[in-house]
């Protein structure tokens, strides 16, 4: 089994035929009753959208993104007042009866959810699902829908379709649910597909496999692709038109092109810079543009701009009346901004709309990296557990190899991104570490000192030099404990007093850009962003020298996310922190990290320098990494061939003999016999490359490849 080299299409710039649209949607407006008083959460929405076009629709949490797609299909709850036109090939959708709109979803205009599982009944097979959507529509004979379902299974590249057809939803990972969802989605050859975060919350490899799924499903169907995300890059490889929403409205609309290259629109300009970017990588690069405050609130919203408490060119016409979506000029796209000539014309560079923060630089930055002192060293380290059967008797029938011999160290000031699949066991690796304990195989040292080696009272200072931000800030915080009682808990479990603790949490508030009356305040009256500075402060509380980072932002808006990268860069260099940092967005371990180990299957295959790795990968399973990413650069992704891994990662209680990624590499189908049988039977140890002593490859054949 091979992966595919896919070559992205050209979409963005390409001009699409005229014509009638195949969906219409004018000055939609949706408004929900509450004890607070009507939130308007879609305010005027309007857009054609063509047969075979993708209108990529973005902006952050609470925009109004989902809702106005639900509107679209119906789905709103019984409170939702709906007005406007919605209209799909010229028949008018909204006042329909729910049996007269029945008729057309599924059918006519169909929908890919966020979340596969929940959107899949689980007492049904995916392939009785499937059925059920073609026969709900169609006059099919049994054998002839199942025919159809197991055809569209192979269509979205469901591996073994007969026998998966029999599988239940749990029976799939999260990448294969979804597939699952694009084939009911198409099923009945739609003339529109709404997708509504169909990648979110999957890894790069899945996305993209996700990806090329919709767009064979658009070839096949000739739908038209309303996309509704978050992420930049998945829009630029993918849609032809953009449309920005913020505070429930489109605040600036265009070809994917205009809009990346061509902003005029100082929230569209923020989201932009907020991304980071593969072209940058190391300690010194220009930090991202973070888009401070939070979204109004939708309930008597003012008669001024949105976005004026947020925006860094607000004049006074940005307070008296909210700005028009309109062009700035006879050869500019629309965008809803007093200051779009300004923007247009260049009296304000777009480079210069944000205040970059500085981040400052430390005497460690100018240590070269061997001169400095290990923080953490791990050696062969192993974590196994056994896989048990019987509900009485139980007996051991396998191992789970999670961890299975890895070896990785950190300096002082230095960061190391750790990235892989799910699966791969960089959560069971953190929790190896951060227990302190003697591990089931290999060492763990902590300054030198090793974890097996310390008494219990040694474990328990050791535990104020290591801490840990968790990927759910919401789940970190107690609800019903105040958060300067949460930051003061390490505090007090280590002796300090009351006053001595409520000085330091002041000082930590200040430290993470809060104010000191916010420890008076509860988790729920904080944002996503203020709640994981929270979680920060927590973690700086005992003044660690190494902090692990489980996925810190990846719960988190684009906008929101850099201003908490930037906090991470700037208390590196304030304290001489460390990070041991675990992601699977690989442009943001790029811009933070200095070295960036990838591991698979438990094992590392790839260590070394972030730019040496990023720049010319060696192993395999790397290189289709790095070609997974999006890059929120519309010519970049259109030009980009992409490296496309079947399936999903094995099973850690299964793992391959020999190299345990050949079944998925696409550089074993191109060796010969006797190479194959190298990879077959030789398990490849992890060796560093001739020139490079600090980037090291797993692989028996490993050769540089740029991707990026």
């Amino acid at each position: 089994m091979t992966a595919n080299l896919v070559a992205r299409s050209g979409s963005g710039s390409a001009a699409r035929p005229a014509g009638s649209p195949v969906l219409s949607v004018k000055d939609l407006h949706v408004t929900f009753g509450s004890e607070a008083g009507d939130v308007r959460a879609v305010r005027g929405v309007s857009y054609d959208l063509h047969p075979g076009q993708v209108l990529g629709i973005v902006g952050e949490s609470g925009s109004g993104k989902s809702v106005s797609a639900m509107a679209v299909l119906g789905l709103l709850p019984d409170n939702a007042r709906v007005t406007g036109s919605v209209e799909l090939e010229g028949r008018e959708l909204l006042g329909l009866s729910d049996r007269e709109m029945s008729k057309a979803r599924g059918k006519d205009i169909a929908m890919v959810f966020q979340d596969p599982l929940s959107a899949l009944t689980p007492v049904f097979t995916v392939g009785d699902q499937i059925v059920e959507a073609l026969t709900v529509h169609r006059r099919l004979s049994k054998d002839a829908a199942r025919e159809r379902a197991l055809e569209l299974l192979d269509v979205v590249g469901i591996p073994d379709p007969r026998r998966r057809f029999k599988n239940f939803p749990h029976e799939f990972s999260g990448g294969m649910r979804q597939r699952v969802m694009i084939a009911m989605a198409i099923a009945n050859d739609p003339k529109v597909i709404l997708c509504d975060e169909p990648t979110t919350a999957l890894d790069v490899t899945i996305q993209a496999q996700i990806l090329e799924a919709l767009k064979s499903a658009q070839e096949l169907t000739g739908a038209a692709i309303l996309m509704i995300t978050h992420d930049l890059g998945v829009v630029a490889g993918f849609a032809d038109r953009v449309s920005v929403m913020y505070a429930g409205r489109p605040v600036e609309t265009g070809a994917v092109d205009e809009i990346y290259y061509r902003p005029r629109m100082p929230y569209t300009i923020g989201l932009l810079g907020s991304i980071p970017r593969l072209g940058t990588a190391g300690h010194g690069r220009r930090p991202l543009t973070p888009i401070e405050g939070t979204p109004p609130s939708m309930v008597d919203l003012p008669d001024a701009c949105p976005f004026v408490a947020r925006c860094p060119i607000a004049v006074s016409a940005c307070q008296a009346a909210e700005p028009e979506l309109l062009p700035a000029g006879p050869d500019s796209h629309p965008s809803a901004c007093h200051r779009r000539a300004d923007l247009e014309s260049g009296t304000i560079p777009i480079d210069e709309v944000y205040p970059l923060p500085v981040i400052p630089e430390t005497s460690l930055d100018a240590v070269p990296r061997a001169e400095r002192q290990p923080v953490l060293e791990v050696k062969d380290l192993s974590k196994h557990f056994p896989l048990l059967r019987g509900a009485v008797f139980k007996r051991r029938v396998g191992t789970v190899k999670a961890v299975d011999g890895i070896s990785f160290e950190i300096r002082e000031g230095e960061t190391l991104g750790l990235v892989g699949e799910s699966g791969c066991g960089k959560t069971t690796t953190l929790m190896e570490i951060l227990e302190l304990v003697a591990p089931q195989a290999g060492s763990i040292a902590v300054f030198g000192r090793e974890a097996a080696n310390l008494s219990g009272r040694e474990r328990m200072e050791m535990r104020k030099d290591i801490q840990i931000v968790f990927q759910d800030p919401m789940a970190s915080l107690d609800p019903r404990m105040p958060v300067g009682d949460a930051i003061a808990e390490p505090l007090r479990t280590h002796g300090w007093s009351a006053d001595r603790a409520a000085a330091r949490v002041s000082e930590l508030l200040k430290l993470v850009g809060l104010e000191p009356y916010h420890a008076a305040r509860f988790p729920r009256e904080f944002s996503g962003g203020q709640r994981q500075r929270i979680c920060v402060a927590r973690a700086l509380a005992l003044s660690p020298k190494v902090v692990i980072l489980d996925e810190p932002v990846s719960a988190l808006d684009v906008s929101i996310q850099a201003g908490v990268i930037n906090l991470l860069d700037e208390l590196r260099a304030k304290l001489g922190l460390s990070y041991l940092f675990v992601a699977h967005d690989l442009s943001v371990v790029r811009h933070i990290a200095d070295r960036v180990a990838v591991m698979y299957l438990g094992r590392i295959v790839e260590i070394g320098d972030v730019a040496s790795v990023f720049h010319a990968p060696s192993h395999p399973y790397t290189q289709a990494l790095l070609s997974a990413i999006p890059l929120p650069d519309p010519r970049r992704e259109r030009e980009r061939s992409r490296i496309l891994l079947p399936g999903d990662l094995p099973s850690p209680a299964n793992v391959p003999s020999g190299c345990r990624f050949r079944d998925r590499c696409f550089k074993y189908a191109s060796l010969n016999e006797a190479e194959q049988v190298k990879c077959r039977d030789e398990d490849p140890t992890i060796v560093a490359r001739p020139g490079e002593a600090d980037h090291a490859t797993a692989c028996h054949f490993a050769a540089a490849l740029e991707v990026v």
